[in-house]
């Protein structure tokens, strides 16, 4: 079986780490394989996870500039202005 080409975490967007950040879990669950390719799955794990991390405070970031009145304060949503 052909190995696939592994991406640098920081080529992944949110969805590609997570789904491989969850793929890395379940090997290291399995207990399968020798010490040495558990600590490269660990140490690939901390870096998926550090990458997931980082890619939603951005994002929250993003959310907090997009909600803040001019001021920079958080805006204030009104259950009737939805409507």
């Amino acid at each position: 079986m052909a190995k696939r080409a592994v991406k640098a975490p920081a080529d992944l967007n949110y969805e590609q780490a997570f789904q491989e950040l969850e793929a890395v879990v379940r090997q290291l669950e399995e207990g399968e394989g020798s010490l040495e390719e558990a600590l490269a799955l660990f140490e690939r794990g901390q870096l998926l996870a550090a990458r997931c991390s980082e890619l939603l405070q951005v994002a929250e970031l993003k959310l907090q500039e997009l909600t803040a009145e001019g001021d920079g304060t958080p805006r204030a949503f009104d259950r009737e202005e939805e409507g």
